[in-house]
């Protein structure tokens, strides 16, 4: 099977959080196929093991032996990410200079215990949909950037999160397909 190790709070300024290395973990721990997608911690690879909980309690045990550091790693099927596209959540938004389509993936299944849409008292974000493993929301850049937002879901959900910009998840998938 085809997965993406989305891995949260990775910094390509830090020499041990570069690509090279992150597939070198990920080689290491003999999966196939190893490759990323841009420079913010996103690992394609096969391997034939089905449980994703496995799969990410491997990585993360195998981090801060091999490269000094912990780091959430959640991981996502091929399959996974094609239903997401299917969503289709964001069809009336654009991502641009001055709007943000954000996906936050949760690595356990997480209530919003708000209504959906939703947009939180005095902030330029909108959160427009969600499924038990994801929340998708809106940015309006003219007003601030996304480390507010970054904030805001990490007070409310706690860091057993990570999040992509919609383009950089459809990144990914046309990756994994080719």
């Amino acid at each position: 099977m085809k997965y993406v190790a989305l891995l949260r709070g990775i910094g390509p300024g830090n020499p041990n959080m570069k690509n090279e290395k992150l597939r070198g973990v990920f080689e290491g721990l003999s999966f196939q196929n190893v490759q990323s997608v841009i420079s913010s911690g996103n690992i394609l690879f096969e391997s034939d093991e089905t449980d994703t909980t496995a799969l990410e309690e491997k990585a993360e045990k195998a981090f801060p032996s091999k490269l000094g550091f912990t780091c959430t790693t959640i991981i996502r099927s091929q399959n996974q990410l094609k239903e997401l596209v299917k969503l289709d959540p964001f069809k009336s938004y654009t991502h641009g200079p001055t709007s943000y389509l954000l996906v936050t993936f949760f690595k356990y299944p997480t209530k919003t215990q708000f209504n959906i849409p939703h947009r939180p008292e005095g902030k330029p974000y909108k959160f427009i949909a969600a499924t038990p493993k994801t929340l998708f929301s809106t940015t309006d850049n003219t007003v601030l950037t996304t480390t507010d937002l970054m904030g805001w879901l990490e007070r409310r959900f706690g860091k057993q999160i990570t999040s992509r910009t919609w383009l950089t998840v459809h990144r990914i998938l046309k990756r994994m397909n080719s």
